[in-house]
């Protein structure tokens, strides 16, 4: 047998095992999802309009789900709905993958049954800015061809278990997925026990430090590595705490921050009440913020 009469055998075999755990997402197909255990449905959290939606199945039924958890920020959410006893995918070990490993992309077609594609794992330990704009690490960069309405499918090894969820686009011809570990399979199982993610929010829209550098630099105030407050939301916790617009962050219960990122994990890894340090014209102070804290999607 030729290595392309090999691959065509694997490709259909993988199809077979795909084909009914795989669904579609939205009455016009937003995007796809995986079967993963009986009346549970894997997706990307950007595919959820609300608390219900249409999966439809590769024998063309179509019926409503119900959310049962989503992450907004890690780009994942479990859908409750009748699965009519089609068979979860299995795991595979995701967190083996290495560049040059072979993969499966699979996602709903809109005519009906399961796209199948063939690609290789090109880089691994790639990150990306999820929905609210988070910084998603650890995810697996592929090149198995996706067409519009695939995020949220699975990618597969050759046996058709589940490696990992295709999450997002790179250009042209590379797609990332998050890889189907032990810590996915934690997030998910909380998920489908209707633990949404909620994770702590400062509540500011922020302009990166050079910006900030630049636009103190044009007014003649001294330059100062930190982040720009360029907007507050009401009665988020940074306005309870008294940042208001055109206040520099600097500082981050005692971290220093010089880009957004280093922010989230700052407030994410704080006890509250912690402590900020702006700097307001050449004043510099120091505010508390209590209760639920972390950056918006644009912090």
């Amino acid at each position: 047998m030729s290595v392309i009469e090999e691959l065509q055998a694997a490709i259909e075999a993988v199809a077979t095992t795909a084909d009914p755990a795989v669904v579609g997402i939205g009455s016009h197909q937003r995007g796809s999802g995986a079967i993963i255990g009986d009346g549970r449905v894997l997706t990307n959290a950007h595919n959820i309009r609300g608390d219900e939606v249409t999966v439809t199945f590769s024998d063309g039924r179509s019926t409503r789900g119900r959310l049962a958890g989503i992450d907004v920020d890690g780009d994942l959410a479990v859908i409750e709905v009748d699965t009519g006893g089609a068979k979860g995918l299995e795991w595979g070990e995701g967190d083996a993958l290495i560049v040059g490993s072979a993969v499966f992309g699979a996602a709903a077609s809109p005519t009906g049954g399961t796209r199948v594609t063939f690609g290789t794992v090109s880089a691994v330990a790639r990150a990306f800015r999820g929905p609210g704009g988070r910084r998603i690490a650890g995810s697996i960069e592929h090149t198995a061809p996706l067409a519009p309405g695939s995020s949220g499918g699975p990618i597969l090894d050759g046996q058709g278990r589940f490696l990992g969820l295709n999450t997002n686009r790179l250009g042209e011809g590379f797609y990332l997925a998050l890889p189907a570990d032990t810590a996915l399979r934690d997030r998910i199982d909380a998920l489908a026990r209707g633990e949404s993610v909620q994770r702590p929010r400062l509540g500011v829209a922020v302009a990166p430090s050079r910006v900030a550098r630049r636009l103190r630099r044009s007014v003649g105030l001294p330059e100062r590595d930190g982040l720009l407050v360029r907007g507050v939301e009401d009665q988020s916790p940074a306005a309870r705490a008294g940042i208001v617009e055109g206040d520099l962050i600097v500082e981050v219960a005692g971290k220093a921050v010089a880009d957004a990122d280093a922010m989230v994990e700052a407030i994410t890894a704080a006890q509250t009440p912690y402590e900020v340090r702006i700097v307001r014209g050449t004043e510099e102070r120091t505010v508390t913020v209590g209760g639920d804290a972390a950056a918006s999607g644009e912090a």
